[in-house]
C-alpha cells in the first residue's frame, strides 16, 4: 500500500460468471482507494482469461503464489465453500488481509480455527455478510438505537427467495443442495437474514426450530440429470432477542411467485418494515434492494421513509443492485484497514452466525429449545 491503494488478488475470479465478476470486481473498480491487481482459478486459461477481461496484471492457479505476491494486500475468497479453510489459511500464512465470503466455512470447528490463526497473525479479517451494508438496513439500525419504535418488543421476518422457484436449477448450483457443502438455505438464505435481524434488533439469547426439506430432486438445467436435495428448504425459527423481544423468522427458498423479504420490527412506540419490492427481491436481504417504512404513536398509518444520503456512501457506478451492498462493505473495510477502526463483520461475526446454526440444527433435530 506504499501509494494508498490497497492492493486486491482475488480467488475465484471467473471471467464469465460467479459472485466475483457480478459484485466484486465491479465495486472495487468504482472504488477510490483499491486496485485489483492479480486474480486466480483453478485453470490456467480461465485465470488468464479473468486477468485480460478484468484487466489486471497478475493471473494465478496456486492460491498460495496469489497470496504471497509483493503486489496484494488483500485476498478476497469468492470460492466454494468447501474450498475456504485451505485458501483463507493461504493468505493468513501470508500475512495478508483477508475478505471471505459468507459462509466463512464449512462448519464451526474450521471457522474457529481461521478465527484463531487471524488473530495470531495480527490481519485484518472480513466475512461477506454484507446485508449490513445496505442504506436501509443502516437506517433501521440507528432508527431502532435512536427510539423511533420504543422498546423492540417484537420481531417478524419473512424471507422467501426465488432460487428453484422456476423448478429446475443451473449445474452451477448444484452443489448448494448437498448438506455436506455448507451452502445451502440455511446456511446462506437464513445466515444472511439472521445477521441483518441481529445488527438492527439485538442478538438471539434461546430459539426453537424446525427444518424440512419440501422439494428432494430438481432437474438440471438443459441436462438429462435430477439433484437430489438432502439440506432444508424450509426454516421456521422461533427466537428471544437480548432486549427480551420475540422474533419469528421464516425463510424458503423456490418460492414459485412473489420472491420477496420482509422484516417488521414492533415496538412500544410504533414500527418499521424493511420491504424488497423491486429489483433482486428473489435474491434475499444481502443483494435485493430494500426499501424502509415506518409509523409512531397508536392508529398512525405506515409512510415511506426516505433514506437519508449519509446512509450511501460509495460512488454512482457501484450502485447496481448486486454490487451495491458489497461496495459499500469495501468502502468500510477500506476505512478499518487505514484507521485501526472495526466497523465491519469479521471472522467473530461469521462465527457468532455459525454458532447460531448450530442451534438452530439442534433444535430441530431434538426437538429442545436452545440457549445461546
Amino acid at each position: 500500500m506504499a501509494d494508498g491503494s490497497i492492493r486486491v488478488g482475488i480467488v475465484g475470479a471467473n471471467p464469465d460468471r460467479g459472485w466475483a465478476a457480478r459484485a466484486h470486481i465491479p465495486a472495487l473498480h468504482a472504488l477510490p482507494g483499491y486496485e485489483v491487481t492479480a486474480v486466480g482459478t483453478s485453470r490456467a486459461a480461465s485465470a488468464r482469461a479473468a486477468a485480460d477481461r478484468f484487466g489486471v496484471p497478475h493471473a494465478f492457479t496456486d492460491a498460495r503464489e496469489l497470496a504471497a505476491h509483493p503486489d496484494v494486500d488483500l485476498v478476497v475468497i469468492t470460492v466454494k465453500v468447501p474450498a475456504h479453510d485451505a485458501l483463507v489459511r493461504a493468505a493468513l500464512d501470508a500475512g495478508k488481509h483477508v475478505y471471505c465470503e459468507w459462509p466463512l466455512a464449512l462448519d464451526t470447528a474450521e471457522a474457529e480455527g481461521l478465527l484463531d490463526l487471524a488473530r495470531r497473525n495480527g490481519v485484518r479479517h472480513a466475512v461477506g455478510l454484507q446485508a449490513r451494508f445496505s442504506p436501509a438496513v443502516q437506517y433501521a439500525r440507528d432508527l431502532v438505537a435512536d427510539g423511533y419504535v420504543g422498546r423492540v418488543t417484537s420481531v417478524n421476518v419473512y424471507a422467501a427467495r426465488g432460487k428453484a422457484g422456476g423448478g429446475e436449477i443451473p449445474a452451477w448450483a448444484a452443489y448448494t443442495f448437498d448438506r455436506a457443502n455448507g451452502a445451502g438455505s440455511l446456511e446462506v438464505g437464513a445466515g444472511h437474514t439472521l445477521d441483518a435481524m441481529e445488527y438492527i434488533a439485538g442478538n438471539v439469547t434461546a430459539l426453537s426450530a424446525e427444518l424440512s426439506v419440501q422439494r428432494t430432486e430438481y432437474p438440471v438445467t438443459g441436462t438429462n440429470e435430477a439433484v437430489k436435495v438432502d439440506t432444508p428448504d424450509q426454516i421456521v425459527v422461533g427466537a428471544v432477542l437480548a432486549g427480551g423481544a420475540t422474533a419469528s423468522v421464516h425463510v424458503h427458498d423456490a418460492k414459485v411467485t412473489g420472491a420477496r423479504t420482509r422484516i417488521e420490527i414492533a415496538g412500544t412506540d410504533g414500527d418499521l418494515a424493511l420491504v424488497s419490492p423491486g429489483p433482486g427481491a428473489k435474491e434475499g436481504v444481502q443483494i435485493g434492494a430494500l426499501a424502509l417504512r415506518g409509523a409512531r404513536g397508536g392508529g398512525s398509518p405506515r409512510e415511506d421513509l426516505p433514506i437519508p444520503d449519509e446512509y450511501l456512501w460509495v460512488p454512482e457506478q457501484a450502485r447496481a443492485v448486486e454490487v451495491l451492498n458489497v461496495a459499500q462493505f469495501y468502502a468500510r473495510f477500506a476505512e478499518d484497514i487505514r484507521t485501526g477502526a472495526r466497523t465491519v463483520p469479521d471472522f467473530d461475526a461469521g462465527l457468532h452466525m455459525h454458532r447460531l446454526l448450530d442451534a438452530v440444527r439442534r433444535s430441530a433435530e431434538t426437538g429442545t429449545r436452545q440457549t445461546l
